[in-house]
């Protein structure tokens, strides 16, 4: 009669089948979400996904880091902290994939389940779901709002940036915006993508020496989150109006969406990849399965048409969760309906 009390505390205490074993229904959890930096808005809407998802959960304890700036190998330091003190489960995003193979391995070695946020997991890892929206697709997005404002038959320059040239992501939104905009618009000479810098300062004046370089372009395409920003202040700085996209709900942003700086923002939706990626760790904890593949949570585009609505829901934490919360509760009900192969995603 003692030995399966013995074997039930010993599964209790995680000593049993490995740290993997599911947890009883909302027991304590520790769990961390690990990004590429704390200063840009993208990654900042995956945190306050990812702080609600453990919020609604209930008991988990999440851990939150990020370098004050994309640095790859700090963000190895924090993750295999993460791995070390946060044995639940880790969410990653991050900018610099390919430093990341064997730190992954090692969290799996150590059975601390992991999700792949916004960046595809590197090939040579054991990462089994990725969470992140369709790149070529917000491009594409992006070039619909582009071409509905340029004649058919327009002709003149356009200028792409990229804020991390080598990034996939970002390569695959500016081939699907480049791939609409040379359909439909032919007439229209596709000039870069020119390394548009992501952080703030640099992606401000490697804006500004593109615009001097190139000023008879009638538009100028960005796919980060600075671009459109950068773009706004130019055209206030120098009088000087033409038509200015890019990607990324920035409160900034969406404030030159609302000044008519900017005609439209493709938005990844980042605080739902936080949201769902959190939320799939700790259900997989107490006790339901792990999806495995690409986990398509959509995008969003932002123009004049809806800038107010978007305003106010990206106001603060609570009126994202509030505004979200219908689309978290469909996605997370019908699994299959957002789950592709891992190696289809785009």
């Amino acid at each position: 009669m003692r030995a399966p009390r013995y074997v039930a505390a010993l599964a209790a205490a995680g000593l049993l089948a490995g740290c993997g074993a599911a947890s009883s229904p909302n027991a304590p959890l520790k769990m961390a979400f690990v990004y590429a930096t704390s200063t840009q808005n993208p990654f900042q809407e995956m945190a306050f996904g990812a702080k609600a998802a453990a919020s609604d959960a209930g008991n988990v304890d999440l851990a939150l880091s990020a370098p004050s700036g994309v640095d790859g190998p700090q963000e190895v330091s924090l993750f295999q902290s993460a791995i070390r003190n946060s044995k639940d489960g880790v969410a990653l995003e991050t900018l610099t994939p390919d430093l990341f193979v064997r730190p992954l391995n090692q969290a799996a070695d150590l059975g601390v389940p992991v999700v792949a946020v916004d960046t595809v997991p590197p090939a040579g890892t054991k990462v089994e779901l990725y969470i992140g929206n369709s790149n070529t697709e917000l491009g594409k997005a992006l070039g619909e709002e582009f071409v509905k404002r340029v004649p058919e038959n327009a002709t003149g320059e356009v200028v792409l940036g990229n804020a991390i040239p080598g990034l996939t992501l970002l390569q695959q939104r500016l081939d699907g915006m480049k791939s609409v905009i040379q359909a439909k618009r032919p007439g229209l000479k596709v000039l870069g993508p020119f390394d548009s810098g992501s952080e703030p300062t640099s992606n401000f004046t490697k804006w500004n020496d593109l615009v001097k370089a190139n000023p008879n372009a009638i538009a100028y395409l960005g796919v980060g989150a600075q671009d459109a920003v950068s773009l706004a202040l130019i055209q206030k700085n120098t009088g000087r109006r033409f038509l200015a996209g890019s990607c990324d709900p920035d409160a900034a942003a969406l404030q030159a969406v609302k000044d008519g700086y900017v005609f439209a923002l493709a938005s990844p939706e980042h605080w739902l990849k936080g949201y769902v990626a959190l939320r799939l760790l700790i259900d997989h904890k107490r006790g339901k399965q792990m999806p495995k593949g690409w986990w398509n949570t959509g995008s969003l585009v932002v123009n004049a048409a809806n800038i107010d609505q978007i305003m106010a829901r990206q106001k603060d934490e609570d009126s994202r969760k509030a505004a979200f919360k219908a689309e978290t509760e469909k996605q997370l009900a019908s699994p299959d309906a957002h789950l592709r192969p891992l190696s289809e995603a785009n």
